[in-house]
């Protein structure tokens, strides 16, 4: 099982991380290579339209605002992963900023690298547009 586990300080506080990030379907308001979320059974499960054609099929496994984490599974993607389960977390820091930490593990399919490097930039590209969006 390969793991992925990534941190970035934010500069807000995580109240208005978690106020941008923490609803299981903004992805579209933060992260730049989503351009729609649509809702389904229940608004468990989110169709994510990607920029340049793609989808992206996930499930919320378990949402708790007060500790400002939510866990999610993907159902179906054109990325080089299977079983995937992930973790975004939004903490306070002791100076009124937040760190945010996304975290997953999957079965790589294919080559192991290729697919942690995947799972990396994605991240990397939600944190980007985040600290741009904060004034940060």
């Amino acid at each position: 099982m390969s793991k992925v586990s990534m941190k970035s300080q934010l500069p807000a506080s995580a109240k208005e991380v978690w106020d941008l990030i923490g609803d299981f379907h903004n992805v579209p308001d933060w992260h730049p290579a989503v351009e729609k979320s649509v809702e389904e059974d229940g608004g468990e499960v989110r169709r994510l339209q990607l920029l340049g054609g793609g989808e992206i099929v996930e499930r919320l496994v378990k949402l708790d605002d007060g500790s400002r984490t939510y866990s999610y599974t993907i159902v179906s993607a054109p990325l080089p992963v299977k079983n995937y389960k992930a973790t975004i977390e939004v903490h306070e820091d002791k100076d009124g900023n937040s760190t945010m930490e996304w975290a997953s593990e999957f079965d790589a399919e294919g080559d192991e690298s290729d697919a942690v490097k995947a799972i990396q930039g994605i991240y990397e590209a939600g944190f980007a547009n985040l600290r741009k969006m904060l004034g940060g």
